[in-house]
């Protein structure tokens, strides 16, 4: 369907516009950020990992994704109390998480992370596609 690129994470789940229709998902990719020296995410996973991930989710039956970025290396890893790290508990980069509204609050509903990623049919199991 679509790459959302740049979304902005609310301070919590409860936040993320998810819709109200059954069976409504809603995907963000966590990712690490752009290193200007090298013009290439930090992390190398995100390195390895991103040609299949935007393989996946440009094609047309797949869902919307929405890319948000965990910040440079220092401030992902070596500040305390990281917003992901404390507010989405994202302890890896890459993590794709799936999120949906379940008895009025939004939950995540699936997750994968780091090397998982690089499994098209476990990402394509998370995406339901």
């Amino acid at each position: 369907m679509a790459i959302i690129d740049e979304f902005e994470a609310p301070k919590s789940t409860q936040e993320l516009p998810v819709s109200i229709q059954p069976n409504a998902a809603f995907f963000i990719l966590f990712l690490s950020s752009t290193d200007p020296a090298t013009k290439q995410p930090w992390c190398s996973d995100v390195r390895e990992s991103l040609p299949l991930l935007n393989k996946v989710f440009s094609n047309p039956s797949s869902p919307a994704v929405h890319y948000s970025y965990v910040g440079s290396r220092a401030e992902y890893k070596e500040i305390p109390g990281s917003r992901f790290r404390a507010d989405w508990d994202i302890q890896n980069v890459p993590t794709l998480a799936r999120y949906e509204r379940a008895d009025g609050k939004v939950k995540e509903t699936g997750r994968l992370v780091e090397r998982e990623l690089l499994d098209e049919s476990r990402v394509r199991a998370l995406l339901g596609v």
